[in-house]
């Protein structure tokens, strides 16, 4: 005990609940001794608190805003022609980065986000759904890697996460855990989201905490889970700064805007009716134009070409004109929108107590516009995944579901290259600029005055969690819950609030799908591989990868190759990415595309590994892709026991997958159903009658028609009921890699629809004794 300023202070804590500063390099802290005296009974006895450690004094509340799949060259903010008014008012109010880099896909870039560590460092080389068993590829992070929620929420702060969760092994999705790598596992008190790369909007997969919920309302009474997160974001942060106002937050509030697919109402989407009739082309003049008047690009930039996997638009015909305009109309609707509510978000902070001293960091993307709708855009972009391209003749005549409930749309390629104006290539294209670099906004109205000048800092994700740490005056800790950390690899970029000439990083490399860069002292050497839009083309030979060089500093859009005139430079810069990829552990390069999504994938931690038979029960629903059994190129057997009342019984048995593709096992007035929905071509398998009353067996038996590795061969298909054969049907074709973005479940058809001539979860209304189902090896 001592005197500080006449006031008694008791292990670094004042007794008016100011302290002394902690040693916060160790979390979590531990409470301080008890100061007081314990006798026999409280009349012999003081009492005195042991208060859990503040925050420090003056720390702010920290928002994190994260998009997805947005293009330097989309939002008005930095020169775009999609209208994002509520974040140019928070540029107005702050400041723009016109050099910040993600690393060119979604879940690696969070997790460096997340982390303040590169990508390959914590285990997220690439995507969960694409993992393979090496441990810069397994997807699960390491515990040595602490996240921004758990070294805040150690350190005095409330923490919460909302949306999109692409960070935790789906194999580990189940209610059977482990969840200590879910959002509330890494350190958020509290998470409303999705734990995939993307969701339906309309029929989401929501978990609260680590139960799944579902919406409370239906998509025709206005359902969009962009809204619902908005309200649960808005209503927490309002009630915490009520009860609590001066305990600092952390929200990390990532929609699943804007991935595919692009949902939206027709109310949005007509708002841009005709808008981008002038095509990809022009579209990129005019865009280059305004940002170079309004100083987001330099002066001297040149505008790279168009590559030959994009055609001119004035080579299109008019079928191609009109869906590939509808497409993009769709996404700058549902781009409006988003802005929107995420305008709701920012002014509800202006509306809180401690308003001036919130920081917010807007960041437009997660890596560049997406290529992922291939060269004539989608309805229904989980096929594109798989590897397989739709006609445009069987695109058009259903455009009348573009946005809505029963499509899963995305633009083409064309208007990807244009949204990454004025650079180069795409999403997962981690060797060029349009996939790396977007906009980035930051106000904070108690230390940022606004300049309307961008700063040009080069800046990369790993870069914000450093910056946080120094805003709030808290160290990174070297051991957290008694593991030794590995030391942050980005930086603090706090000083550029105020320094405009703030440099950045010197060095920094980039690896995804093969297609790789490293930056060093303002040279960049690039070499790209992979082709975003051909999930079935792996081109091996990395050996003949062309490398190219350029001087960003004096070419801002990569549009000149300086590799044939300096060679020695080159070569030099090649050394230093062969030296990353040994320091971050980059190797081994994996450039299979969808052939790594039918790769299998560990078994829910405790589950029977390789086993061929699987028990379910009624209420086992929401388990994700990899977790449920392997009904994919693989013959198999479905036996339900259940109980009946005849025609009057309905409701599904057992469905996987949802609008874009998924097997259902349902009931209709009393008949047996069995439904494969292979890219929206529906192969129905239906009895003749209802089923009988009381106890009754169903059966399936999937006769798959390929080879053993052989992936979305054909199969025929029998549906029995107490042993009698009542239907029988045929594919040529299945599905080989993933269903998409729903899950499995048991007695209920939960998110998105296998069929939407029912409406989900169309619970089964009988009685469900068990669904036992055998993969035949």
């Amino acid at each position: 005990m001592k005197t500080l300023c006449g006031v008694l202070v008791f292990c670094g804590f004042t007794s008016v609940g100011h302290a002394e500063e902690p040693d916060r390099t160790k979390i979590p802290l531990p409470l301080p001794e008890f100061e007081g005296k314990i006798g026999k009974t409280y009349k012999e006895s003081e009492a005195a608190w042991q208060n859990p450690v503040p925050a420090p004094e003056g720390a702010p509340n920290v928002i994190i805003i994260l998009l997805d799949d947005v293009g330097f060259g989309q939002v008005s903010t930095f020169g775009g022609l999609i209208p994002t008014p509520n974040l140019d008012k928070l540029a107005s109010e702050g400041l723009r980065y016109n050099r910040f880099h993600t690393t060119a896909i979604c879940g690696p870039s969070r997790a460096a986000l997340l982390t303040g560590r590169n990508h390959h460092s914590c285990g997220n080389g690439f995507l969960m759904e694409w993992a393979t068993g090496f441990p810069s590829y397994s997807t699960m992070l390491p515990k040595s890697t602490a996240t921004a929620g758990e070294i805040l929420k150690c350190n005095g702060y409330t923490t919460w996460w909302y949306g999109k969760n692409h960070n935790t092994p789906d194999w580990e999705t189940t209610v059977a855990g482990p969840f200590d790598r879910w959002p509330t596992g890494m350190g958020f008190d509290y998470f409303y989201g999705f734990n995939a790369g993307e969701t339906h909007q309309f029929y989401p997969v929501i978990f609260e905490n680590t139960v799944a919920v579902e919406p409370d309302k239906t998509p025709e009474e206005g359902y969009h889970f962009m809204t619902d997160m908005t309200d649960r974001a808005i209503a927490r942060m309002k009630f915490s700064k009520s009860v609590a106002p001066n305990k600092p937050f952390f929200m990390y509030f990532a929609p699943g805007a804007m991935h595919a697919p692009h949902h939206v109402t027709k109310e949005w989407r007509d708002k841009f009716k005709g808008k981008f009739d002038m095509g990809w082309d022009k579209y990129r003049e005019i865009v280059f134009e305004n940002q170079k008047k309004m100083g987001i690009i330099p002066a001297d930039t040149k505008l790279t070409v168009r590559p030959e996997w994009v055609p001119a638009w004035d080579s299109l015909n008019a079928d191609q004109k009109k869906l590939y305009a509808a497409l993009f109309e769709n996404f700058a609707g549902y781009f409006a929108f988003t802005d929107y509510e995420v305008g709701r978000l920012l002014d509800a902070v202006k509306e809180l107590p401690d308003a001036d001293n919130t920081m917010i960091i807007y960041i437009a993307g997660d890596n560049g516009a997406s290529s992922e709708g291939g060269p004539d855009g989608t309805l229904n972009e989980i096929k594109n995944l798989n590897g397989i391209n739709t006609p445009i003749e069987e695109i058009l005549p259903h455009l009348d579901k573009l946005g809505g409930p029963e499509s899963e749309p995305h633009y083409p390629v064309g208007w990807a290259w244009a949204g990454n104006t004025p650079f180069q290539w795409v999403k997962q294209v981690a060797s060029h600029l349009g996939g790396t670099r977007n906009p980035m906004v930051i106000s904070w109205p108690a230390k940022i005055k606004h300049d309307d000048k961008p700063r040009d800092s080069f800046l990369h994700l790993v870069d914000v969690l450093p910056t946080v740490l120094e805003a709030a005056n808290i160290p990174m800790p070297d051991t957290v819950n008694g593991i030794k950390q590995k030391p942050l690899e980005g930086k603090s970029f706090l000083a550029s609030f105020e320094n405009s000439s703030f440099k950045g990083r010197s060095e920094q490399y980039f690896e995804v799908f093969s297609n790789r860069s490293i930056y060093e002292g303002g040279w960049k050497a690039n070499a790209q591989h992979t082709f975003p839009w051909r999930q079935d083309y792996a081109p091996g030979n990395w050996d003949k990868d062309k490398w190219e060089l350029y001087n960003l500093n004096e070419d801002f859009s990569e549009a000149n190759d300086l590799a044939a005139k300096n060679p020695e430079k080159l070569e030099e810069l090649k050394r230093k990415f062969e030296e990353a990829a040994e320091r971050y552990a980059i190797y081994p390069l994996d450039d299979r595309g969808a052939a790594r999504l039918a790769i299998p994938k560990p078994p829910v931690p405790g589950a029977v590994e390789g086993g061929d038979t699987y028990v379910y029960y009624a209420g086992a629903t929401r388990v994700a892709e990899p977790a449920a059994p392997p009904m994919k190129n693989n013959s198999w057997t479905l036996t339900a026991k259940i109980k009946t009342t005849g025609e009057k019984t309905e409701g599904v048995i057992m469905g996987f997958g949802g609008v874009a593709a998924g097997i259902a096992l349902y009931v209709e007035d009393g008949i047996p159903i069995f439904d494969y929905n292979y890219f929206e071509e529906h192969t129905i398998v239906k009895g003749k009658k209802a089923l009988p009353e009381g106890e009754v067996t169903v059966e399936v038996n999937f006769e798959y028609l390929g080879k053993k590795d052989e992936a979305g061969k054909g199969a025929n298909i029998t549906l029995s009921v107490n042993g009698e054969k009542v239907a029988e049907g045929r594919m040529e074709a299945t599905v080989g890699g993933r269903f998409g973005i729903d899950t499995f479940g048991i007695g209920e058809d939960s998110g998105q629809p296998v069929n939407l001539k029912y409406k989900p979860p169309f619970k089964f209304n009988g009685e469900i004794e068990k669904v036992v189902i055998k993969i035949k090896k």
